[in-house]
């Protein structure tokens, strides 16, 4: 299954690899001829790789916070969050390679409290400064256990986010909410009532990943 966001971008890499292929046939020099035949194989093996979307039910859906992302997981913190949820709270960076599935999956059911978009530079995306600086967006979620913050961040190579979230939206956990195009990154902050269920270097999936869990307060 192949993404929605990508019908575009699909579609303009085939109609290159047609140009590709008929520079090709024209071609007199068969080693020419063979090298932009492998060239278009690999760039439609590459794009539709990375547009696949697999199907994904989440596991769990109480008490827990799943992955929006699917990658490595970059950063583990505690973080000083005032401005973002209100209170100290905890950190997990995800990074998301150009070979991992890219479509973004809701983290935690609730309301849509405020989404921001804010232009910015092309750091690497595992640069500790990239959240800070890098093009993204900040989206939070006010949940049964308090307000969830998350990003899309770009990365050196990604230039385009995508989102289909507005304000007052009711969300539901697991579901399909956007992508980042060709390598990203994604960080969740939470209230110190949850507690990290990852570890730095961990491999994630979205939609089925657990990356938090809600204290036992008993």
């Amino acid at each position: 299954m192949l993404t929605k966001y990508g019908y575009t971008t699909i579609g303009i890499v085939i109609l290159i690899i047609f140009i590709i292929g008929i520079i090709a046939i024209w071609s007199n020099n068969t080693i020419f001829r063979i090298a932009l035949f492998s060239l278009g194989g690999i760039l439609l093996a590459f794009t539709l790789n990375f547009f696949r979307d697999p199907d994904r039910i989440p596991d769990e859906t109480e008490d827990v916070i799943i992955s929006p992302a699917d990658g490595k997981v970059l950063i583990v913190k505690d973080v000083d969050a005032e401005n973002k949820i209100g209170s100290e709270g905890k950190q997990v960076s995800i990074f998301m390679s150009p070979f991992n599935v890219h479509v973004n999956r809701i983290p935690i059911s609730g309301v849509v409290k405020s989404i921001n978009y804010i232009k910015g530079e092309y750091l690497v995306a595992y640069h500790d400064k990239a959240d800070e600086r890098n093009e993204r967006s900040e989206i939070t979620i006010q949940s049964e256990h308090g307000p969830i913050f998350f990003t899309q961040v770009a990365g050196m190579v990604a230039r385009r986010i995508i989102y289909e979230l507005k304000e007052k939206d009711e969300v539901t956990i697991g579901k399909r909410f956007g992508m980042i195009k060709f390598g990203s990154r994604v960080d969740v902050i939470v209230p110190n009532n949850w507690e990290v269920n990852v570890k730095v270097g961990d491999n994630v999936s979205a939609g089925k990943t657990v990356l938090f869990k809600i204290k036992n307060e008993s």
